[in-house]
């Protein structure tokens, strides 16, 4: 489960101060925008059997439109291969880069047995960004290490990359997605991230 955790987050996490829910989402700080995803992959693991990938699918995509910068990280992974896209398939990769990050989530966390999240140190970072470490705690004792880098835009606090055990989930996907669209060009790379969101509903 580690190493498939590494590799499929993503991202392909709980604190242990829970969060005031009445606050605004860009009211959070870096610690509270984690903490806020960690409660609901928790209780989509406890729910997951009763609700099935859809409802955790519905029950997540709130919570990481919330506490992720998604448009943000969409572009990231591109790089300057972004602005080589015309305004139609920039909304077309965004929308589904969503729905596989979405997706990916409700995929993994399906299934609770005890495990916990737990929150290790917040670390200032280079560009006013913030690292938030945690490890998720599985019932074997086996640790996963899940460090959060945030920046704060106009919503506030938002995740922009996630380190699996010190693999960073951006660079897998800058890697991949890059290497698609250059060689194999654009309805390749949307027709692989389909894929990948229907090998998340069979998860």
């Amino acid at each position: 489960m580690k190493s498939l955790l590494q590799f499929q987050i993503i991202g392909v996490m709980v604190l242990i101060a829970p969060c005031t829910w009445a606050e605004a989402p860009d009211a959070r700080g870096p610690e509270q925008v984690v903490n806020y995803l960690h409660d609901s992959l928790i209780k989509a693991m406890r729910e997951g059997e009763k609700l099935g990938y859809r409802g955790r699918f519905d029950l997540l995509a709130p919570v990481v439109d919330q506490t992720h910068d998604l448009d943000f990280i969409a572009r990231t992974t591109l790089g300057a291969n972004w602005a080589q896209l015309d305004a139609e398939q920039q909304r077309t990769f965004s929308d589904i880069f969503r729905k596989l990050s979405i997706g990916t989530y409700a995929g993994w966390f399906k299934g609770y047995g005890g495990e916990r999240f737990e929150f290790l140190e917040r670390q200032a970072m280079p560009r006013d960004q913030v690292m938030v470490r945690s490890r998720l705690v599985q019932p074997s004792g086996e640790v996963v290490r899940f460090d959060y880098i945030l920046r704060q835009g106009k919503d506030g606090w938002r995740i922009i990359n996630i380190l699996a055990d010190g693999v960073s989930d951006l660079a897998l996907k800058r890697v991949e997605y890059r290497a698609i669209l250059q060689r194999d060009g654009f309805p390749t790379l949307i027709d692989m991230l389909k894929k990948k969101i229907v090998l998340t509903e069979q998860g």
